[in-house]
């Protein structure tokens, strides 16, 4: 069984674009499963469902869940204990990574904690969906990472080097991907040729973290 991990980010980003049904479609080509985090859940479903101006998103993303297409793990309570205790070393160690003057740079929070800790845990072949660009150079490029913060902080900005490796082993997967698996698949219903295009500047103005050099790229692909 693979997994596919998904962050908030991605799932609104796909709400807000109106393509949800993309994500049905690329479920049905995928040997494996669309996996969610409890907090992960909270943050998209159970509390904006609460909230008139987030509702609407939130029903829509529920309707997903409703349909299996995107679910909770299925952790026994000894793994449900390990992926709490996990997701907390792991905020810990990436909240401890960079420093300035002295204090640490939070970089990550709750929901990122658990996909990564899930990530840790499952032993099947798996990858992380996230469009946030932190927590996605953190894993791919932290020293990239460190010197984008001196430059935004204008503030020299140490590292813990040797948290590097831990982070390194996860795969990161972006909005942008999942749209080019999709148009490769030949999944969208809009057949415009400028459609694919269009989409990934879609995502990144609904928050993918990715270069305009990078969708061009993509294009040509």
């Amino acid at each position: 069984m693979k997994y596919i991990i998904f962050d908030s980010g991605p799932l609104i980003n796909f709400s807000m674009n109106g393509v949800l049904s993309l994500l049905s479609k690329l479920k049905k080509e995928f040997s494996g499963k669309f996996l969610i985090t409890q907090s992960v859940k909270t943050e998209i479903m159970d509390y904006p469902e609460r909230v008139k101006r987030f509702e609407l998103g939130a029903l829509r993303l529920k309707s997903l869940f409703n349909k299996k297409v995107i679910e909770l793990p299925n952790l026994s309570p000894a793994q449900k204990q390990e992926l709490k205790k996990e997701s907390q070393e792991i905020m810990n160690l990436a909240n401890s990574t960079f420093q300035t003057k002295s204090k640490n740079l939070n970089l990550i929070h709750e929901g990122e904690a658990t996909i990564l800790a899930l990530a840790s845990i499952l032993k099947q072949p798996n990858v992380i969906a996230v469009d946030e660009r932190t927590t996605r150079m953190l894993c791919e490029n932290p020293e990239n990472l460190r010197k984008l913060l001196q430059k935004k902080l204008k503030s020299p900005v140490t590292s813990n080097k040797k948290n590097y490796s831990f982070f390194k082993k996860f795969k990161i997967i972006r909005s942008t991907e999942l749209v080019y698996m999709a148009h490769k698949k030949n999944l969208f219903d809009l057949k415009d040729p400028k459609a694919f295009q269009a989409m990934l500047y879609a995502m990144k103005y609904k928050g993918c973290s990715i270069s305009e050099e990078e969708i061009k790229q993509i294009a040509k692909m």
